[in-house]
C-alpha cells in the first residue's frame, strides 16, 4: 500500500461523498443486511445503554495522511471544533456524571481548543483520553504537548499499526514509524507506560491489509516484547481495531479488488456477543460543529442520532440520549466481526 498524497476530499474522488459511500455499503451483494444479522441475534433495534464515553470529535486536520483514515484527515482539511461548540460540549458534560471524555481528530491536539478542553474536563473530575497518531509530538508547535498530557494524567491511546517500519510506514507515510518511535520514547521518559506511574499509555492495532485483526492477547504479547527488545519502550495495554470499510479503506478495497472479499469475512465473523456490547451502546459521539452521533464511524458517515432525539449538542438531553435506538447501516459489521472491535479495542475475549 503506498501512501496517500491527499485526501479523498483534495482529490475530489467520488468517495470523498458519503452519499456515495452508503450507497456502495447497501448494495454490496457480499454480504446480507446489517440489520438483518441484528434481527436473527435478537438485537434489532440496538439501543444505548447509557452514556459512559462522551467522544468529542474535534475535526479533520491532521499533520499525517494515513491509507487507512476512516475520518479523511489530512494537513489539507479545515474543518474544527469552534470555541463556543467546545464551550457547548463542557456545559453538556458537567450537567451529567459521564466519567470519560474521549478527545479524537484528525490529530486532536492541532485543534487550538483543545488543551482547553481537556483542562475544563479534568476540572470536572472526568478521565481524558486523548487519541494521539505519536508523530504530532514532535511538531516544532507541540513540544511541551507531552509535559502538557503528564501534567493533567491524560490516557494516551496512540497508534501504531505494526512494531516494524515497512508495514507502518506502507499505513502511515515514510519516515512515520521512526517518529513514532521517538513519540512513545518521549512519552516513556514522561513515565507513560511505566508500571507504578500512573500515566496510562494504551496502543492501537489496525491490521495492515484486507484482513481481520488477531486475537488481543497474543498480538499485545508480540508487540510489547518487539517493542522492549527493539526499542527499549513499554506500554500499558495494546488494542486492536479492525478497519472499517468506510473513507480512505474503502477507497484501497474498492482499489485492490478486495472490497467484496472482505465485507463477506466481516459478516462471516458476525459474532452476537460482540454486537452486544458494541462501543455506540454506551458512547455519544460529538462532531466537530457540535452535530451528535452514536459512534465516531457514524459521524465519518454523516449518520446523526436517530431523529427522535437531540441532534446537536446545544440541546444536550442525557435522559432523552441514554436509552435512544442506534443508527445502523452495513459498515457496522467492522465492529461485531470475531472478537468484536471498539475504540477501546476487542469487545469479547
Amino acid at each position: 500500500m503506498a501512501p496517500l498524497a491527499s485526501t479523498l476530499a483534495a482529490r475530489s474522488s467520488p468517495l470523498a461523498s458519503t452519499g456515495r459511500q452508503l450507497q456502495m455499503l447497501a448494495q454490496t451483494t457480499a454480504c446480507s443486511a446489517f440489520d438483518k444479522q441484528l434481527e436473527q441475534a435478537g438485537l434489532h433495534p440496538l439501543h444505548a445503554t447509557g452514556i459512559t464515553v462522551f467522544q468529542i470529535n474535534v475535526g479533520k486536520l491532521c499533520n499525517q495522511t494515513c491509507r487507512h483514515c476512516h475520518v479523511d484527515a489530512g494537513p489539507d482539511r479545515t474543518e474544527s471544533m469552534s470555541r463556543g461548540t467546545a464551550e457547548l460540549c463542557i456545559a453538556a458534560l458537567a450537567k451529567t456524571d459521564i466519567p470519560t471524555v474521549d478527545i479524537t481528530g484528525g490529530a486532536p491536539e492541532l485543534n487550538p481548543n483543545f488543551r482547553w478542553l481537556v483542562e475544563q474536563a479534568r476540572a470536572l473530575g472526568r478521565h481524558v483520553m486523548d487519541r494521539c497518531n505519536l508523530t504530532v509530538l514532535l511538531l516544532p508547535s507541540q513540544a511541551d504537548l507531552g509535559s502538557f498530557l503528564a501534567h493533567h494524567r491524560v490516557e494516551v491511546v496512540a497508534s501504531l499499526p505494526y512494531y516494524r517500519a515497512g508495514q507502518t510506514d506502507a499505513q502511515r507515510g515514510e519516515g512515520v514509524f521512526d517518529k513514532s518511535i521517538r513519540g512513545l520514547r518521549l512519552l516513556n521518559e514522561l513515565g507513560y507506560g511505566r508500571e507504578g506511574s500512573g500515566l496510562v499509555l494504551n496502543l492501537i492495532y489496525n491490521p495492515v491489509g484486507a484482513f481481520l485483526p488477531p486475537k488481543q492477547e497474543a498480538i499485545e504479547s508480540q508487540f510489547r516484547k518487539e517493542l522492549a527488545q527493539r526499542y527499549g519502550v513499554t506500554f500499558t495495554h495494546l488494542y486492536t481495531i479492525a478497519n472499517m470499510p468506510i473513507s480512505r479503506f474503502l477507497e484501497f478495497l474498492v482499489e485492490s479488488g478486495n472490497y467484496d472479499g472482505y465485507m463477506e469475512r466481516l459478516a462471516t465473523a458476525f459474532n452476537p456477543a460482540a454486537a452486544a456490547g458494541v462501543m455506540c451502546r454506551y458512547t455519544l459521539s460529538v462532531g466537530w460543529d457540535g452535530t451528535l452521533y452514536d459512534c465516531d464511524f457514524n459521524q465519518m458517515l454523516d449518520l446523526p442520532v436517530d431523529g427522535r432525539v437531540p441532534q446537536h449538542i446545544r440541546d444536550f438531553d442525557p435522559a432523552r440520549l441514554d436509552h435512544r435506538q442506534i443508527v445502523t447501516r452495513n459498515h457496522c459489521y467492522g465492529c461485531t466481526a470475531g472478537s468484536g472491535s471498539s475504540c477501546g479495542g476487542a469487545v469479547t475475549g
